[in-house]
């Protein structure tokens, strides 16, 4: 049985720094993709960064291009992602979710609903 449990999450202060750890258990998980997705209230879930299986590609949506970074451990069946000058905007529960061997580039494939497996999110408040 797959199961995907992330943490880190809390409240910050404009400006502030998280990183949130996503461990996944049940797979192989150097054999899958990870992303990160987020849901604000009242609107859709929505891609934030994705990484392949080796870590070796990355993808990033614009708002969060140089602010964010994804990385992965395989040895720890463990993705993070690091969100450094975070904003009230960037408020929101985070998900991690994982999918077997993409076959299109990351860009491509990096929505949440190419992904079947996920974790119940951790909440990330932003206050100015």
């Amino acid at each position: 049985q797959v199961q995907v449990v992330e943490s880190g999450g809390g409240s910050v202060q404009a400006g502030g720094s998280l990183r949130l750890s996503c461990t996944a258990s049940g797979l192989i998980f150097d054999d899958y993709a990870v992303g990160w997705f987020r849901q604000a209230p009242g609107k859709e879930r929505e891609a934030v960064s994705c990484i392949s299986w080796s870590g070796g590609t990355t993808y990033y949506v614009d708002s969060v291009k140089d602010r964010f970074t994804i990385s992965r451990d395989n040895d720890k069946n463990t993705a993070y992602l690091q969100m450094n000058s975070l904003k009230d905007e960037d408020t929101a529960m985070y998900f991690c979710a994982a999918v077997i061997s993409m076959v299109k580039p990351l860009a491509e494939e990096c929505y949440p609903a190419r992904f079947p497996y996920w974790g119940q999110g951790t909440q990330v408040t932003v206050s100015s």
